[in-house]
């Protein structure tokens, strides 16, 4: 028994990781409140509900929940994975059904599992399944996978996106089944009965549907089948009797099954293309065809539609497919059709479908329809027809229906199908059959059953089988398919049929785990047998039934298995021996056995047997035993270690397939056997596999030998070394050669053999490690040539010599490349290669020198004495020697080194998809050291030698090289530039540099280096990421400084500071960022005292003394009207903290906005009393406050910054419950409109707010949605706005009755919607709504001004800058009609369609015919001034000239002056000059001259003209130079402001004559003009003047003064000093709009301009601070910052240096930024190519990332640069490197491995007081790595020295070091040798190196000194020494770059002379300064002749 138990084990391998499994839905479900539980639990104690103790206690639990609900149960698992924190992390998902809970739940090995999502739906089921939807995501062809989860029911399926978006979509038919598929879900209609009815006259109507978004119609798919009859026609697929039973992504395919000839096929699922969808759709004029195909398409639409609209409780049965692809009826249907019932109706159904191709629809329809769509789910379908009657749905019962449908003529069903006007729906998928099963006449016993699993799988050498399980035949059957070049066209080419019960794919290991019908479970990688698979605690029925059942045992050759014999082998082999009672239970009587089987072995039901698997996720899979509990088993992989798994790869890489897999095969068998190696010992197994494969008898080398000892190779030797003794005996040997496992190693070729030749004392000797090598008894080992891989050998060495130079190239796998080279070095001996056997000396010469001596017995091979042992030519003639294997040894670093000297190179050989690293590296030499630029894109081939593979077309490689090249081209720059492009390009990444040799890395830090100095500024993340930037690294990422209040990484603290008081808080201004405001106003506490002028919310302060002759009433009266005028200002205040406030806060979703209180009360002195407006002792005007809340609300709402996250129910949320507080909400509504939000405010909601009929709500909300599309010509907010503008709607509409202050909005509101759009229509009723009469009933009477200037203004905007240019306009005569508004005149008659309306004159108003120029003047002033705003058209400016005579001065309203003067000055845009010359220059001559006292001169109109004129020249200054903070305009202004308050305050003559309100006006627009001009600056001047009038509230100080006041303030800080005011065209608009120099006389005055309009200075405002931020502490700093101005007329191109945080200005006017050294790493972004990537800084809260420079302090600590550690160590270099103490080396650089590297290296310890000198070495590495920026170069350093004290010592292991040493020299010689420009590139700057340099030349040569004879024997090839000798020389020779000389020596010896040498030497490659070394011992041993000639002997 014990030989047989040793067969099975051979080839069996054992399963890992045995668990039990239960789904973790099963355990979620238990406690999840669904109806099912709560009934189950009220019929049972809870206890006994679900009592699972394991396997028994699950079964019971089982059986109590009634049956039906057993069968719902259903689960699948899959691969989920996910980044964290750079690494992927794998778990698998599980999406668990029961009932009408779906539980979609995530867990891995390390994790318990969790829910991830649970939902609950109304009715039953029928299946979820997880789903990818492509959604378009932009205009290109890009598209965005939305992952879902799918949940069937009856009548709909929910869809579930990860990001939490969900859809209904109603099924209009009843579904059978739903797959998921590439493009979305294919849905297969449950075929009714009635369908069959159909049949015969009728085309079939479609069973497969597809819907590709949840939001899309579900549409037929079209099919293609390749029909020996029909050649390949396309129809829709409508085959009753297929079934689909398989889909899949990638590739995409779908596998169906036809019931009735019961054969498989499989299609390719695509769109569909324009000609297939034709074809379906086609409409021909063939009399028969035609209406049938559009009979059933029109039927089935229809059909569909309405069903859909209906919300069908489960129609009949279509399924989706998705946008703009096609399907197609099959026209020409040849059936027995009734002619005479279609030919009566021909012509109606012709016309049925009128536009075939009218609707083309993609799913992005718009957004409004979308959003109706994914929230009803009864609207699926976007287009209806009316036809309900239509719900006569398939599968009605009545047996006449489809009959009628077309045989009898006047059925009703054929009258109704023609009803539907309506075009047929377009197919969207296309299923074009691929392969189908043959039926073979040896399969006639009986139909295949429908696959019931069907998979994909690979096996190990990468051949893909689609295979599907047949349970009646209990066969697996495996297609093999390969791509077409195309890689769209799958070709399948052979079937293989597999038995098998029960089949799973194990996705990541290649394989297959099959159970077979005897009840074992086998694995296969594709079709090829590997092993059967132990479970541990699960006997299969072989072992247990062995000694029950012997007559039942059978060979099994009966067994299809394909043609390859070794396999077939393996099974037979493994069979035969193992009695296998199950066998014959294939028959087909398999019922009956199985019934006996189980009644008479009773003991089948204590070891369960295995009866299915399921679930397999990577590989790990379920087994389902027959007592109905499961167990999860894992199949180990082919490889754990590293290298075994590289070493595979190039073993499959380069062997013919069958090879390849036998070896796979052998090696999986060997490496997991049940108790198999540890990870350690995995090598030495390969090794000993490998080498048996090859033919090596590796008992009986001692190296492969002594692998043995670790590891057992077989049990057998497994047996043997359990014993205590070695020695061995005979009786060992008798018993080895007699066991079954010898006989079959010989049988069977794939093992390998065993020498038995040999005799037994040989193997004894040999075992006892006796060193009797070389007695003359011992017969030399010979290969044996039968083995496997022995004619691959050469080939083999070959692949594996290049991934052992792979290896060299990456530190973390070098150790294992010493395991390696073991290996290679016996073969490269048994070879003969000499070269290749040097090579590996130098790199490992303490290891080969080892090997020498141990495989002496080897050298047979080599030298073939006596031929009787060992016909060599014979066996070399059976090894293929391929062409590529080269004499010479490919050695990576010599191609390197060879590539910087600058040598001719030839391409280096490399295997695809093995040796990256040498790819990445060859190819970075290539483009960098050589520089050649197109070496990564088209001339690869001349750097690289692809190695042509056994077995695989490359088809891998050109994509890459495809991919890399499209990115570099853009990028045109210095090679340093783009080698690190394409770097990042082929994913190589910091980490990776790391692990490149420091020698290798060198040129690639360098070129970093280049790039780190001066980045290109929009360079990818990645790139930065490489270059060490992090300041742009983090740039690249999107960040505000708002947002990083919630994540706390990002880290700018935005807490303002704790304040005592609580209602400090409330004021509404603790958002702005603080530690931006202290870094721009660092030296005073100016914005506190700005908060302190505007806030509002606390009581103000009412002293008023009282006067002893005062009663006590007439006091209180006294305080109450003193409050009253304090309350004028405090109500004008939020119109300024809006502005102070703007975009600074972030909402919470979960919060509504905090709106601060408007606080009208006071508090009065010394007592503190309350004072309070209502107490009724004073009179206050109604309605005070209504404006003022509604500024409040506004205030509040521009807090909300544009890049929050605000949706339509957040604004909803915010309305308020009061209706005292609808006011404020109006305001904030108006405010989201200015920050655009409101576009997310839902349609519905907007028609909500607007039917309520509130007046400031409607003024809010127009105002806002307008602002939100400015200049967008929306069409529904057109719609919006025309509703309350009479003259926008049609003469015969209803009168509406539309308050005046919301007409007025709404003219603006088309205003703002059409700016600069120059459309007609919108401009001809603006035009003459500016002039609009009173009409007779006193509508249009009051407040005319306001709306005449609102008609005026929204004309400007509407042909916004266009001036003379306006398209399609000049009949309108703008300009005139506009001039005549403006001076008066006849009106002219009214034109259009409003002529109608003003028939009747007003009774209240008498006008007569004249224009009424007071109201007209103001819009139409305006008017002209936007149309031609900067086209500097004299002749239009001239018109608004102010008149030079008196008298016609005297007809002119002063204030019309200012508005004629600020026109004036800014069509003439380009002549506005800073200085008081030009503002003067505006006033006419007139007043400018001496007077003649004889005139008689108004001195008051004078004194007011010259003011008003003054203020307007102003006003234009400031718009002008807005935002600019242009110091000659501010100077300029501030003149003028100060000149207006000397004349106010004399109470003198001028005063008196211009009028206090007057004066006060000017003064009020000079102030705006100046906070205009230094927008966000916080000038202090301008803040002064402010706080003056502030303070100033009695007299004639109104309510408007106090908002100009405190709208300069809010300008002044616009945004907290973030933003300022932009130039442009729509910003110039909007500032008119706000600052029309007519302000409120009270609370409640709209008369000449509507308030709300003050707040539309917003849109004026751009964000232009930039905010440095230091990207180690992510704190705002100061740096410097270079701004260059392009060249313009009035000045050169000019550079200037500001301090940011700075207000950077306007972008067009700049030609580059750059922050400038030499604290900060340098940046530089050019706006001459384009502003884009600035402006998204500046969107972004303008933070600029910067990096300090090591050594440097921030400015903050170090104003002056005195302090940095640089400074001292400026006078002398050395002197810094003394003075540096290691403890300042925080200042330098806050790299934390730095820091302890200070910290433990260069400070002296105790123990380290005798190494003085390397602690002095290593502070002054550190020093030089850190002042000179290059930090990473540390590690470099360090490894120099290492290598060079080691060489030193004289105990170095190997070469390796100095190999790196070599490289780093011929790089610095390299930039020497171009000269003193190149030389400062070199990162090695220092004296560094030539000291290290020189350390390496004085070892060598004082080596050579004593050692010459040593170099001399190795020259004349003699044996190489043993001792420690051989490392130095291997240094030598590798650090002096002398190639192998041994078959190259007679050259070097013989020379005569120094000349004679140096000529042969330069044949040699030998450099010239190594060559000077070897002079001495090539001619100084020639002192005596006859050694001479005895060289040659010798070597020969």
């Amino acid at each position: 028994m014990s030989e047989v138990v040793y067969e099975e084990t051979a080839t069996m391998i054992a399963a890992g990781e045995l668990q039990s499994f239960v789904p973790f839905g099963r355990e979620h479900c238990r406690n999840h409140p669904n109806a099912f539980n709560l009934q189950l639990r009220e019929l049972q104690p809870a206890s006994e509900l679900w009592s699972s103790d394991g396997a028994a206690g699950l079964v019971g639990s089982l059986q109590e929940v009634s049956l039906q609900e057993r069968e719902r149960e259903c689960w699948q698992l899959r691969k989920g994975c996910m980044r964290v924190r750079e690494e992927d992390v794998e778990f698998e998902e599980e999406l668990y059904t029961a009932g009408t809970v779906v539980v979609w739940s995530q867990g891995s090995r390390t994790q318990a599992s969790n829910v991830y999502k649970a939902f609950t739906v109304d009715s039953p089921v029928q299946q979820a399944l997880w789903c990818n939807f492509a959604v378009p995501k932009n205009k290109k062809e890009e598209e965005e996978v939305e992952q879902t989860v799918c949940i069937v029911q009856s009548s709909c399926v929910n869809v579930h996106t990860v990001t939490g978006k969900d859809f209904i979509s109603p099924l209009p038919f009843q579904v059978s089944n739903v797959w998921a598929t590439k493009f979305g879900l294919l849905l297969e209609r449950k075929n009714a009965a009635t369908d069959a009815q159909l049949g015969a006259p009728g085309e079939p109507l479609p069973t497969v549907f597809s819907m590709l978004h949840p939001v899309d119609e579900i549409a037929p798919v079209v099919c293609k089948p390749t029909g020996l009859f029909e050649g390949s026609r396309v129809q829709y697929a409508s085959d009753a009797n297929m079934k689909i039973v398989f889909s899949c992504c990638q590739p995409s395919v779908v596998v169906s099954y036809d019931t009735v000839q019961g054969i498989h096929s499989v299609w390719a699922l695509r769109k569909v293309t324009p000609d297939e969808r034709s074809t379906v759709l086609r409409c021909t004029a063939d009399p028969v065809g035609t209406p049938l195909g559009l009979m059933a398409s029109g039927f089935l639409t229809s059909h569909l539609r309405n069903i859909s609209r209906l919300d069908s409780p489960g129609g009949s049965g279509a399924t989706g497919l998705g946008p703009s692809t096609g399907t197609s009826c099959a026209v020409g249907t040849s059936s027995p059709l009734h002619y005479s019932a279609l030919h009566s109706h021909q012509s109606r159904v012709i016309t049925s479908s009128p536009g075939l191709h009218s609707r083309v629809h993609s799913p992005s329809i718009s957004n409004m329809a979308a959003l109706s769509r994914a929230h009803s789910p009864g609207m699926a379908a976007p287009s209806f027809s009316g036809a309900s009657r239509f719900n006569t749905s398939f599968h009605s019962p009545s047996p006449r229906g489809h009959h009628g449908l077309l045989s009898s003529p006047n059925s009703t069903v054929n009258e109704t199908v023609l009803v539907p006007e309506m075009e047929p729906i377009v197919p969207d998928l296309c299923m074009e059959q691929l392969w189908s099963e043959t039926v073979t006449a040896g399969c006639h016993r009986e139909m295949s059953s429908q696959a019931s699993k069907v998979f994909l799988t690979s096996d190990l050498c990468e051949n893909r089988y689609l295979c599907f399980l047949v349970e009646s035949h209990q066969q697996l059957r495996c297609v093999k398919f390969i791509e077409s070049n195309d890689t769209s066209q799958l070709i399948f080419t052979s079937v293989t049929t597999i038995p098998a019960k029960d089949a799973e794919p194990l996705q990541n290991i290649d394989a297959m785990l099959v159970l077979e019908a005897c009840g074992s479970l086998v694995l296969y990688t594709g079709i090829t047998r590997v092993s059967k698979v132990f479970v541990h605690g699960l006997l299969s029925p072989p072992f247990s039934l062995t000694n029950h059942l012997p007559h039942l045992s059978t060979p099994m050759d009966s067994v299809s298995t394909p043609a390859n014999a070794g396999s077939r082998h393996l099974q037979r082999l493994d069979e035969a021996a193992m009695p296998s009672p199950v066998s014959e239970l294939r028959g087909p009587n398999i019922k009956h056995h199985e019934a006996s089987f189980l009644e008479d072995y009773t003991f089948q039901q204590t070891t369960p047997y295995i009866h299915a698997l399921r679930d397999p996720v990577c590989n790990r899979v379920t087994l389902e035993l027959s007592s109905g509990s499961m167990m999860r088993i894992s199949i180990p992989e082919i490889a754990t270690s590293e290298l075994v798994r590289k070493c595979l790869q190039a073993i499959r890489f380069i062997l013919p397939k069958e090879a390849a897999m036998k070896v796979l095969v052998k090696w999986y068998n060997i490496y997991n056997a049940p108790g198999g190696p540890s990870a350690h010992a995995e090598w030495n197994l390969f090794v000993t596999c490998f080498m048996t494969l090859m033919g090596y008898n590796t008992e009986r080398l001692t190296w492969t030998r002594n692998l043995h000892f670790e590891v057992p190779l077989s049990p057998v030797i497994a047996a043997k070394k359990a014993r205590p003794s070695d020695g061995g005996s005979d009786e060992d040997w008798d018993y080895l050669l007699g066991s079954h496992y010898h006989h079959q190693m010989n049988s069977q070729p794939v093992c390998g053999p065993v020498d038995s030749s040999g005799s037994n004392n040989t193997v004894i000797t040999d075992t006892d490690g006796l060193s009797s090598v070389s007695s003359p008894s011992c017969p030399p080992l010979k290969l044996d040539s039968s083995a496997p891989l022995f004619p691959h050998i050469p080939s083999l060495f070959y692949v594996l010599h290049l991934l052992y130079q792979e290896l060299q190239l990456d530190e973390l796998q070098r150790a294992r490349a010493s395991l390696l080279v073991c290996l290679l070095q016996q073969l490269a001996r048994d070879l003969q290669l000499e070269e290749y056997m040097d090579l590996y000396w130098r790199d490992y010469p303490s290891l080969i020198s080892g090997f020498n001596e141990s495989c002496l017995i080897d050298q047979v091979l080599c030298f073939p004495h006596p031929p009787s042992f060992y016909p060599s030519t014979a066996l070399f003639g059976q090894m293929q020697r391929p062409s590529f294997l080269r004499a010479d040894p490919p050695c990576v670093l010599s191609w390197l080194s060879s590539c910087l000297r600058g040598e001719e190179i030839l391409p280096f050989p490399y295997l695809p998809g093995i040796c990256q690293r040498t790819r990445l590296l060859v190819l970075s030499y290539a483009l960098y050291i050589t520089e050649d630029e197109n070496a990564t894109s088209t001339d690869v081939s001349k750097y690289l030698a692809k190695l042509s593979a056994g077995q695989k077309s490359c088809a891998s490689e050109p994509q890459c090289r495809r991919q890399s090249s499209g990115k570099v081209r853009g990028c045109s720059g210095s090679l340093a530039e783009q080698l690190v492009v394409w770097l990042t390009s082929e994913g190589f990444t910091l980490k990776d540099l790391e692990s490149v040799p420091f020698g290798v890395a060198l040129p690639i830090r360098e070129a970093i280096y280049h790039c780190r100095e001066q980045p290109c500024s929009d360079w990818s993340e990645e790139v930065c990421l490489l270059i060490g930037r992090q300041d742009l690294t983090k740039q690249a990422h999107k960040m505000t400084l708002g947002k990083s209040k919630a994540s706390v990484g990002s880290g700018l603290s935005l807490e303002p500071p704790a304040t005592t008081e609580a209602d400090e808080e409330e004021d509404g201004m603790s958002d702005i960022i603080q530690e931006v405001t202290g870094l721009i106003w660092s030296q005073d506490l100016r914005v506190q005292e700005v908060r302190r002028l505007l806030q509002s919310s606390r009581p103000v302060r009412v002293s008023v003394v009282q006067l002893p002759e005062v009663s006590d009433h007439e006091y209180i009266e006294e305080k109450e009207n003193k409050l009253l005028q304090l309350c004028q200002r405090t109500m004008a205040l939020p119109v300024g903290r809006g502005l102070f406030t703007l975009f600074s806060y972030h909402p919470v979703p979960t919060e509504p906005l905090p709106v601060p209180k408007l606080n009208l009360t006071g508090r009065a002195p010394p007592r503190n009393t309350m004072v309070d407006l209502n107490s009724g002792n004073i009179d206050v005007p109604p309605n005070m406050t209504s404006w003022p809340s509604f500024h409040n609300g506004v205030a509040a709402g521009l807090k909300i910054a544009p890049a929050s996250q605000v949706d339509s129910a957040w604004i909803a949320y915010n309305k308020p419950k009061s209706p005292e507080l609808a006011n404020e909400y109006a305001g904030f509504l108006m405010a989201l409109g200015l920050n655009g939000h409101l576009t997310k405010l839902a349609t519905l909601n907007i028609h909500d707010y607007l039917t309520k009929g509130h007046e400031m709500t409607s003024i809010g909300l127009l105002l806002g949605v307008s602002s939100a599309k400015l200049g967008t010509m929306d069409m529904s907010i057109t719609r919006l706005l025309s509703i309350h503008i009479p003259a926008l709607l049609p003469p015969t509409s209803t009168e509406l009755d539309v308050p005046h202050n919301v007409q007025v909005a709404a003219v603006i509101g088309i205003g703002l919607v059409y700016q600069g759009t120059g459309h007609r229509h919108n401009a001809e009723v603006l035009l003459s709504e500016i002039g609009r009469p009173p009409g007779p009933e006193m509508e249009y009477c009051t407040d005319r001004e306001s709306y005449s200037l609102a008609a005026g203004l929204a004309l400007g905007m509407v042909c916004l800058g266009h001036g003379s240019n306006l398209i399609g306009m000049t009949d309108l005569n703008v300009p005139e009609q506009l001039y005549q508004y403006m001076v008066g005149g006849h009106r002219r008659a009214q034109a259009g369609a409003n002529r109608e309306r003003h028939k009747s004159p007003s009774y209240q108003i008498k006008e007569g015919d004249t224009i009424n120029v007071d109201v007209t003047c103001p819009g139409a002033t305006l008017a002209l001034a936007m149309i031609y705003l900067k086209t500097n058209n004299r002749s239009i400016a001239d018109w608004l000239k102010p008149p030079d005579t008196w008298f016609l001065l005297d007809f002119i309203k002063p204030e019309f002056l200012l508005l004629r003067t600020l026109a004036r000055c800014i069509i003439m845009w380009d002549e506005i000059l800073p200085n008081t010359e030009w503002v003067k220059s505006n006033i006419p001559q007139i007043m400018r001259g001496t007077f003649d006292p004889s005139e008689d001169i108004n001195m008051e109109t004078m004194a007011q003209a010259q003011d008003y004129i003054t203020a307007g020249a102003c006003m234009a200054l400031g718009l002008r130079f807005a935002g600019s903070a242009n110091s000659d305009a501010f100077d300029c202004l501030y003149e003028f402001a100060r000149n207006f308050m000397k004349i106010m305050s004399f109470a003198g003559t001028a005063a008196v004559q211009t009028g206090y309100y007057n004066l006060q006006t000017g003064l009020s627009m000079i102030l705006l003009a100046m906070s205009m001009v230094m927008a966000g600056t916080g000038n202090l001047k301008v803040l002064q003047l402010c706080r003056f009038f502030h303070k100033r509230t009695g007299g004639e100080m109104n309510y408007g003064f106090h908002m100009a006041h405190h709208m300069a303030l809010g300008l002044l800080f616009l945004g907290g000093g973030r933003y300022t005011l932009s130039t442009s065209n729509s910003a110039i608009a909007a500032l008119l709009c706000a600052l029309y120099p007519h302000f409120p006389a009270h609370s409640t005055d709209n008369r000449y301009h509507l308030q709300a309009l003050r707040h539309l200075a917003v849109l004026a405002a751009e964000p232009r601070l930039l905010v440095p931020v230091d990207v180690d502490s992510l704190k705002p700093c100061y740096a410097l910052i270079e701004v260059t101005y392009k060249e313009t007329k009035w000045y050169d191109e000019t550079t200037v240096q500001l301090m940011a945080p700075t207000m950077l200005p306007e972008l067009h006017l700049l030609k580059r930024v750059k922050v400038k050294g030499p604290r900060y790493w340098e940046l530089s972004v050019d706006l001459s190519k384009e502003t884009q990537h600035l402006k998204s800084i500046l969107s972004r809260d303008g933070v600029l990332y910067v990096k300090l420079r090591a050594g440097q302090l921030p400015y903050k600590d170090d104003p002056q640069g005195w302090k940095s550690l640089l400074a001292s160590a400026v006078n002398h270099r050395n002197s810094g490197v003394r003075a540096f103490k290691p403890e300042a080396i925080s200042t330098f650089t806050s790299e934390p491995a730095l820091v302890s590297f200070a910290e433990f290296f260069c400070k002296t310890s105790e123990g380290m007081k005798h190494r003085e000198d390397t602690l002095v070495l290593f502070s002054a590495m550190l020093y030089e790595c850190v002042t000179q920026e290059f930090p990473e170069m540390l590690p470099t350093y360090i490894a120099i020295e290492q290598a060079v004290s080691a060489l030193r010592r004289g105990d170095l292991l190997q070469t390796f070091p100095l190999w790196q040493m070599r490289l780093v020299v011929e790089l610095w010689d390299s930039r020497v040798l171009r000269g003193p420009a190149y030389s400062d590139d070199a990162l090695l700057t220092s004296e560094f190196l030539p000291v290290m340099k020189n350390m390496v030349d004085v070892a060598l040569d004082s080596w050579l000194k004593d050692n010459s004879s040593v170099l001399r024997s190795y020259m004349r090839g003699e044996a190489l020494p043993k001792d420690a000798q051989s490392m130095v020389l291997a240094c030598f020779l590798v650090y002096r770059s002398i190639p192998c000389l041994r078959n190259t020596h007679t050259q070097l010896e013989g020379c005569s002379s120094f000349g004679d040498l140096l000529s042969r030497s330069t044949q040699l490659g030998i450099p010239l300064r190594d060559l000077l070394r070897l002079v001495p011992v090539l001619l100084g041993s020639a002192s005596g002749p006859q050694t001479l000639h005895g060289f040659p002997q010798q070597a020969f």
